[in-house]
């Protein structure tokens, strides 16, 4: 039970405007606490203020205090217990959240309990924002086209949210149409420091901190937010009350000098750190920047690199709090009291960082250095986003790219196939041509870029010296431009520029993740059967921060993630292989010829226009009714029941089997016998390729379950949209077309039926090993589960069958995720694979489990056909421990309510 804080007498208060402000005075704790990471003393804090020896034992804050530089994980790894102040989800990982509460509702009250019980207990804000699909582009309607689609295709599931809204306590929705869940929470929800309200009259206050159910949650570090992603299902325990158990972090101090030079984008830094972490290796660590070269940095900037943080593999790339965030709350219109009480506490608490003062230097694992100087215009890809290009190298480097074996920087295009081109006619009635590198969409998107002025307002008046010299693109590139809230839109037209962005084709076409999470829509069809009919490699350039394979679109086999400016550069060159430097874009109304130094903006003309038109005002103005949400919105009409009204006929909303046959008794362990491997995989396969996600193929088995329902193609909708539906999730696990399958010879989403030597897609073969009453495993390489974070990509194979997964290492949420859904998670010894055990994935699977005493990162036997192996049992906790033996952390939950 809950006990009296033992840090109770550490508590202070100051007086301000006749409110009492109280708040826990690290500093008097330990001597030590001047020496710890800023990011550090946010885990502090929330320990020492939630501490009652119950969920946060005193000895989790003795551990945070005895953080060291010294700390090595893997080596003296420390256990440590966290409590967000928040939690927030964006759309298609938060429809699965809110069917598991309301699932969970009716499992309470079929067990015996109150199933009102079950409600968000930390403050959880979910942003409607992936349901938009770029069906229309270069089209002045574009934008209402695109949302009364959405509308159409999504009420249901609208609907479903908005009761969500009503049924479950401190639970925000924010409709649809209202900008991407990152930039909403960096310009309205995040509060730096909250204030609570006291009974006593007083206000208690603490640092803002969130986990989310997308990745790309660490944009809000660029905030001095403390915040990172997990998966949907330890993000739905803590909006149940539970903390979040991790493993103390290594801290990497990353020190920023001098400025960036006139023509860098805050883009061209964030793809150099990336590639330079990805490169140091961070996974499962902190960054946490420093150095004088932060005080010139914009907030939009930092949330630009906060934003890739999973890109490059850290947990969190932290900036602590210094003036230029309070001055980022002032023009974001918080209030000038909130901002005086937020830096009262902070300096109070030793957390407002003074970037020029280096005696403010905290201690680190390692520091490195970067000289903002050295960064130069860049791109990333074709299939990473971490594979940082300098765009004076891309016309080798494509073309290299295109005869180098099968890989992340190779596509093994035949000597006699690298000139190959095709021609089409388009509705101008003009013949085109497209090769190898030819650009066939061109997308403004995605949180990473579209939250800065500098690099939305610099691409604008790119396109507008673009226009003015008469340059423009070709008429099949589909380009588009889809802002990360309302208020991009409005100091977009207050400076002038978008006539000119439309009349080069990028008309705003909705607010959301669109392009950049494979919403990018279809590609005329003649542009897709020149591209398949000749083998060509054509191009996608976004200013997002995902190019994985297969991701943008199926037609787009090389993808690169350039600045907005650069976006709209190379859709005016039409192909990725130009040399910007010797090479013109096109010709003026004189003859002469055009670059891209003739229309590129400098950071000071970027600035000043920047300086004029994102003002307070437009903040107050869009967020003021972002609540409201459209006339479609205000008109859904939802039941005011606690419990949900399931439709049988629903292909969106199903209530899940996660709590079928489910007991109020704890079951016995039970090891995994006689299991076959349903994949047998290679490095690198990200969440991408296992969580269902773009469009549903139509020859796919969730295309078949919606036919057998009556549906047409044209009415499947998203993967994204249908989360809420397990019967198609489960269909759609591993559906990617560009899976590498080493049971099969081709890509795909095909596998071997193992005792019949039938091949089939993925589900029905699963389906069969169901009938005939056989577990599953995977066997895998490295970097398991890469990518965003994502619930169903642990449910979905949880729902084929599998019951462990047998991996070389495992991205840190993905595998947080498999212990949440009950998966086994081993990872073979070091210097051990597959490859060097010589599995060949055909083999019979026994994993032997001890029926008690399981100890987190123990070895577990595995036998396979009489090959017998040691593995590491990746139970990192206790609480791992104890959510597994309960059959997943959800099933645990409504055990502890029934309690």
């Amino acid at each position: 039970m809950s006990g009296q804080n033992p840090f109770a007498s550490f508590e202070k208060s100051f007086t301000k405007d006749g409110t009492v402000y109280k708040y826990f005075d690290l500093a008097s704790i330990d001597r030590k606490y001047d020496q710890l990471p800023y990011s550090i003393r946010v885990l502090l804090e929330s320990a020492v203020r939630n501490c009652d020896n119950f969920h946060i034992l005193e000895k989790d804050v003795q551990s945070i205090l005895g953080w060291t530089p010294g700390l090595k994980q893997g080596t003296n790894d420390v256990e440590v217990s966290f409590k967000p102040a928040r939690v927030i989800l964006q759309d298609f990982t938060g429809v699965p959240a809110v069917v598991d509460f309301a699932a969970m509702r009716d499992a309470v009250l079929e067990l015996g309990g109150n199933p009102e019980k079950i409600n968000p207990i930390c403050p959880a804000d979910l942003v409607i924002d992936h349901s938009v699909q770029v069906d229309f582009a270069r089209t002045e309607d574009a934008l209402a086209k695109n949302q009364n689609l959405e509308f159409e295709r999504n009420k249901e599931r609208f609907t479903f949210l908005k009761w969500g809204a009503r049924a479950f306590n401190n639970m925000l929705i924010v409709p649809p149409g209202s900008g991407i869940v990152h930039q909403v929470n960096l310009e309205y929800l995040a509060r730096v420091v909250f204030e609570n309200d006291a009974s006593d009259g007083s206000k208690t206050l603490y640092p803002d901190s969130v986990v989310g159910t997308d990745s790309h949650t660490t944009m809000i570090n660029g905030l001095g937010v403390l915040g990172w992603g997990v998966g949907g299902i330890e993000a739905e325990a803590v909006m149940l009350g539970q903390s979040i158990s991790m493993l103390l972090p290594e801290v990497i101090g990353y020190k920023l000098e001098g400025k960036l030079s006139p023509l860098a984008t805050s883009t061209d830094l964030v793809l150099t750190i990336t590639k330079h972490l990805r490169q140091l290796g961070v996974v499962g660590k902190f960054v946490e920047f420093y150095g004088p070269g932060v005080a010139e940095l914009s907030i939009a900037d930092r949330a630009t690199i906060s934003n890739m943080c999973p890109e490059y593999g850290a947990t969190v790339g932290y900036f602590p709090i210094d003036e230029n965030t309070l001055g980022y709350m002032r023009q974001t219109n918080r209030s000038e009291k909130k901002i005086d009480t937020i830096r009262e506490y902070l300096k109070a608490t030793q957390q407002l960082r003074n970037y020029a003062d280096e005696a403010q230097d905290p201690k680190f694992t390692q520091s490195i250095t970067l000289d903002l100087a050295t960064v130069v215009t860049s791109v990333s890809g074709p299939k990473r986003p971490h594979d940082r290009v300098s765009v004076c190298d891309m016309p080798e480097d494509f073309k290299s790219c295109l005869s180098s074996p099968v890989g992340f920087k190779g596509f093994a295009i035949a000597p006699e196939a690298l000139g190959a081109s095709g021609e089409f006619q388009w509705d101008d009635g003009k013949t085109y041509k497209l090769h190898h590198g030819s650009v066939v969409i061109a997308a403004i998107t995605s949180c990473t870029n579209t939250s800065n002025p500098s690099v939305m307002l610099g691409a604008g008046m790119l396109a507008k010296k673009a226009v003015e010299k008469g340059l423009t693109i070709m008429p099949y590139i589909k380009t588009s431009l889809s802002p990360g809230s309302g208020v991009v839109t409005y100091y977009l037209k207050e400076s002038g520029v978008i006539p000119y962005l439309e009349k080069l084709g990028f008309d705003i076409v909705g607010y959301g993740c669109m392009t950049c999470i494979g919403n990018s829509g279809p590609l005329e069809e003649n542009v897709v059967n020149t591209i398949e009919k000749n083998g060509l490699v054509c191009a996608g350039v976004l200013s997002g921060n995902r190019n994985f394979e297969g991701r943008i679109h199926p037609n787009t086999r090389a993808n690169y993630l350039a600045s907005p400016l650069l976006v709209i550069a190379y859709a005016i060159a039409g192909r990725v292989d130009i040399d910007f430097e010797k090479e013109p874009l096109g010709v003026d109304a004189n003859g002469q010829n055009v670059y891209l130094r003739d229309i590129w903006p400098t950071r000071s003309e970027i600035h000043a226009v920047e300086s004029k038109h994102v003002i307070p005002a437009m903040f107050q103005e869009v967020y003021s009714k972002i609540e409201l949400g459209s006339p479609d919105w205000q008109t859904l009409a939802v039941s005011d029941s606690k419990l949900y009204p399931w439709s049988a006929d629903s292909t969106y909303i199903k209530r899940p089997p996660f709590f079928e046959g489910m007991t109020r008794v704890l079951p016995k362990l039970q090891s995994v016998k006689n299991a076959r491997c349903l994949l047998y995989l290679g490095d690198s396969v990200t969440t991408d390729h296992i969580s269902p996600a773009g469009s549903i193929a139509r020859n796919s088995p969730a295309a078949r379950f919606l036919a057998n329902r009556n549906l047409t193609p044209r009415d499947f909708n998203s993967y994204g949209s249908r989360r809420g539906n397990d019967a198609i999730m489960a269909r759609g696990t591993f559906a990617n077309i560009r899976l590498v399958n080493k049971l099969v010879t081709k890509t795909g989403p095909r596998t071997l039926h193992i005792p019949s030597q039938e091949e089939m897609d993925i589900f029905d073969a699963a389906d069969r090993y169901r009938e005939e009453g056989t577990s599953l495993v995977l066997v895998v390489g490295k970097d398991y589960g890469s990518g965003s974070s994502r619930d169903w990509a642990a449910k979905g194979p949880f729902l084929l069958g599998v019951k462990a997964v047998i991996a070389e290492s495992y991205e840190r949420i993905h595998r947080s995720n498999l212990v949440g859904m009950g998966i086994i998670p081993l990872q073979f010894l070091s210097g051990q694979s597959a490859e060097t055990l010589k599995l060949s994935g055909r083999e019979v699977y026994n994993i032997a489990l001890p029926e008690s005493g399981l100890k987190p990162g123990q070895k577990i036997q595995v036998e396979a056909d009489g090959t017998v192996f040691e593995t590491i049992l990746r139970f990192d906790t206790e609480v791992d421990i104890t959510y597994y033996q309960n059959g997943g952390i959800l099933n645990y939950m409504i055990r502890k309510m029934l309690a």
